[in-house]
């Protein structure tokens, strides 16, 4: 049976068997509904708004909710038995606290009784999904931003950036701007996620966005109660704020400048490096003209050797930007467990949680 890889994301969890060459099997809201314990219960209104979301900004929060998520996932999911549970390789996000690895290790071994245990951090998989092992990884999530430097496979930790600004943030801002333009329509935060996901966009740079104003093409949407509504400069100051976080009202630089930055505290001898093999990713990168917007930004920054995008390689799966770490994950899981360097229930049992500082880094 092959090793399992599972990702979880603050929005989508994607798991699946470890095979590269394939996007994961299953990508899965991590956002769930709290359901009564006693299904006698008719009356459920009560508990529809009831929502619980097990990761909060990249990290486990809610250890209840991500059992019942995982339980889901791998034995209704991927198909796993109770009593003959596989082995299975975990994505971190940069600067994951010690205790969340411990604790995730832990629920593994003890409530899923797993044969074999592996994490990497998510920085690292994605360059791993491109070819790489050297290079500068810019993860844009739902809940978080990680910047990472990696050289020869290993986050240069001290350099590394992480912003607590997401995809979640641009869908409260898109809210704030429709409220505006539109102050009589009840637009819900889901219908707010979906007008993100199929309008927002980045203008050709800072100048274009800010000419944008009564010429702006206008996009109707209808609502699901009927009601349509007119999508115009909105969908552009979604993508915006992530070149000018003022929009956000934060007093921060624009992503490409982060990543110069960050980049500048690393050894000189390595800028070239990590520059030219700049990795973004994490389901925000696919907005309409992001990457476009993203090296004209590199074309312009202060740095004297410009960033530079890593293309994936024509036969990896499509929309790889989606789920690289996912993908780095299957790659990696082909060469730790055939060879042994993962956690075995006989390492758990005998050192305890804290084996996975050890044998996972």
């Amino acid at each position: 049976m092959e090793a399992a890889v599972v990702d979880p994301g603050s929005k989508l969890l994607k798991a699946g068997p470890a095979m590269p060459d394939q996007a994961p099997s299953m990508i899965i809201p991590t956002h769930m509904k709290r359901m009564p314990e006693d299904e006698s219960v008719n009356n459920t209104s009560q508990f529809e708004d009831v929502t619980v979301d097990p990761v909060v900004r990249g990290f486990i929060k809610d250890w209840d909710a991500m059992e019942d998520l995982l339980h889901h996932v791998l034995y209704t999911g991927l198909g796993w038995e109770i009593g003959n549970e596989g082995q299975i390789l975990f994505t971190d996000p940069l600067s994951t606290p010690k205790a969340i690895r411990e604790q995730l290790v832990q629920l593994m071994f003890e409530t899923f009784n797993i044969s074999g245990f592996y994490a990497s951090e998510q920085a690292v998989l994605s360059l791993y999904a491109v070819g790489r092992i050297s290079g500068c990884t810019v993860d844009i999530g739902h809940g978080k931003i990680d910047i990472a430097p990696i050289i020869e496979g290993a986050v240069h930790r001290i350099a590394s950036r992480r912003l607590e600004i997401g995809g979640i943030d641009l869908t409260r801002l898109l809210a704030q701007e429709l409220g505006k333009s539109h102050p009589m329509a009840n637009i819900h935060t889901a219908d707010v996620e979906k007008i993100k996901e199929l309008y927002a966009c980045c203008a050709e740079d800072e100048l274009a966005y800010s000419k944008i104003g009564g010429s702006c093409q206008l996009e109707a949407h209808t609502l699901p109660d009927g009601q349509v509504i007119t999508i115009g400069k909105e969908r552009y100051t979604v993508g915006e704020a992530l070149f000018q976080p003022q929009i956000l009202g934060l007093d921060s630089h624009g992503i490409v400048e982060q990543l110069v930055r960050t980049i500048s505290t690393v050894s000189s001898d390595n800028h070239r490096q990590l520059l030219e093999n700049t990795v973004i990713c994490g389901g925000t990168s696919s907005m309409t003209g992001f990457e476009e917007r993203f090296q004209k930004e590199a074309g312009l920054c202060s740095s004297a050797v410009r960033p530079a995008l890593v293309k994936a390689p024509e036969y990896m799966p499509e929309n790889l930007s989606l789920y690289s770490a996912w993908i780095g994950g299957a790659i990696l899981a082909k060469v730790v467990f055939p060879q042994n360097q993962h956690i075995t229930k006989a390492d758990y049992d005998e050192n305890g949680p804290s084996i996975v500082h050890r044998k996972c880094f």
